[in-house]
């Protein structure tokens, strides 16, 4: 049974940071992709960044270009969203996503349908 767990949200001040991470078990980490969503009060859900199996390739919404880093740590089963000059219109609840990738390391999802499984997500919040 896979499980996806997101953790690090919290309330952070405008220009503060956060640490995003997202823990997945069942599943052979490598060999799966991996998305950040997030999905604000009223709005619907968007794409934040991506990465690939092996961690080589990655994708970004323009929104947090510049700001935001997505890595991550196979032997850890873990993915990681670091969130720099955080501004209020960040404020969402963050989603970590993951999709079998098998035979394809450079493969970087991008759309919501591509992903198969889903955490139940954290909170941002930034105060101005």
């Amino acid at each position: 049974q896979v499980q996806v767990v997101e953790s690090g949200g919290g309330l952070v001040q405008a220009r503060g940071s956060l640490r995003l991470s997202c823990t997945a078990s069942g599943l052979t980490f490598g060999d799966y992709a991996m998305g950040w969503f997030r999905q604000a009060p009223g709005k619907e859900r968007e794409g934040v960044s991506s990465i690939s199996p092996h961690g080589g390739n990655s994708d970004y919404a323009d929104s947090v270009k510049g700001r935001f880093t997505i890595s991550r740590d196979n032997a850890k089963n873990t993915l990681y969203l670091q969130m720099n000059s955080l501004k209020p219109e960040d404020t969402a609840m963050y989603y970590c996503a993951a999709t079998p990738s098998y035979g394809n390391r450079y493969n970087v999802p991008r759309r919501i349908d591509e992903f198969r499984y889903w955490g139940q997500g954290t909170q941002v919040t930034v105060s101005s």
